[in-house]
């Protein structure tokens, strides 16, 4: 998953969960990721499509939590944005006729499987509204 998309969109539900059910822009919550409105918008469809995030079109229009901060994991963040597993995919076709080589790929998959096991169980101890409670406001 190395590619920042947990960091920005827990960024995204944490500013959310604190502003208790007001409807915050893109724009507002890119001011404060400190990245483009469009990647933010790419984000939150995203998270609207796990059942993370709401949103409301219109002039007043932005987004807001879909549920409770007490109701939403880490774990569901972590799910929403992954692509790949913690460790990376291999892309190497190692050869064939070597005994570790034609081996390899799959002990790796079986550690990858493990690694992401691992961290979803750990993710999936925290809450959005304990992670929250970390921030002075």
């Amino acid at each position: 998953m190395n590619n920042g998309r947990f960091a920005i969109s827990t960024h995204i539900l944490t500013l959310l969960a604190s502003a208790k059910g007001e409807v915050l822009s893109s724009e507002f919550i890119a001011g404060s990721v400190n990245i483009n409105p469009v990647l933010i918008r790419k984000e939150i469809m995203n998270l609207r499509k796990y059942g993370l995030v709401a949103s409301k079109e219109g002039k007043n229009g932005g987004s807001y939590l879909n549920k409770p901060a007490k109701d939403i994991r880490m774990s569901d963040v972590y799910e929403a944005v992954r692509q790949a597993s913690v460790l990376g995919q291999t892309k190497n076709r190692p050869n064939p006729k070597c005994p570790v080589g034609r081996q390899i790929n799959d002990h790796l998959e079986d550690l990858y499987q493990k690694a992401d096991q691992a961290i979803l169980r750990d993710l999936d101890t925290i809450t959005l509204e304990e992670f929250c409670g970390k921030f002075e406001m």
